[in-house]
């Protein structure tokens, strides 16, 4: 390209509108969020379409864990199946994110991609970089003195009072009657679902 083509490319570019970058949701194949998002970021940088793409998220939030009597924080996706990118839109963006394996589309009306509200992003941006010292606190939906059916284990389907709760550990202790005695039995939290009197 001549001295001069150039020249005039830049005039023309300099004149046309300048378009804005915006979040968008990109319905994506679950559980492959993470492959998906990375090959996107490989196909932009091979296109050379990188000063139209700045994020790419996955969106997630930290929740405790209770795994034979460990406690552990992991990350759980806020919402399996969907990306958020944070992108201009034009004819190769477009062409190029619709044409990446895994990804079926932008939400939106009639096909058409629709920003997300700034409020929302804002939501999803606080609980996706939320980075507390302090583990999420275990919410067990029920107390001691509550009536509980065990949900799993040998005694599925077998109601008892709670004698104890431990939030720690997410262990809790049910009395149950076997052969006319008060049994009591051992479970994780999730194991026992509350019953209403």
């Amino acid at each position: 390209m001549s001295k001069q083509a150039e020249q005039q490319q830049v005039e023309e570019e300099s004149l046309m509108p300048e378009k804005k970058k915006d979040w968008y949701i990109l319905k994506v194949q679950v559980n492959r969020e993470d492959t998906i998002r990375n090959n996107l970021l490989r196909r932009v940088q091979l296109a050379g379409l990188e000063k139209y793409f700045d994020e790419v998220l996955v969106p997630t939030e930290k929740v405790s864990v209770v795994k034979n009597g460990q406690k552990k924080v992991t990350k759980r996706k806020l919402y399996p199946g969907y990306l958020m990118v944070y992108m201009e839109i034009n004819d190769d963006t477009w062409y190029l994110v619709r044409e990446t394996p895994g990804i079926g589309d932008f939400t939106g009306a009639g096909g058409k991609p629709v920003p997300m509200s700034p409020i929302e992003v804002q939501k999803i941006l606080q609980a996706d970089k939320k980075d507390t010292d302090e583990a999420p606190k275990l919410k067990i939906p029920y107390s001691k003195g509550d009536r509980v059916k065990i949900t799993d284990g040998a005694f599925r389907d077998v109601e008892g009072e709670v004698t104890a709760v431990d939030d720690m550990t997410g262990r809790v202790t049910v009395s149950i009657t076997i052969f006319a005695r008060s049994t009591p039995v051992d479970l994780e939290y999730w194991q026992a679902e509350k019953v209403e009197v």
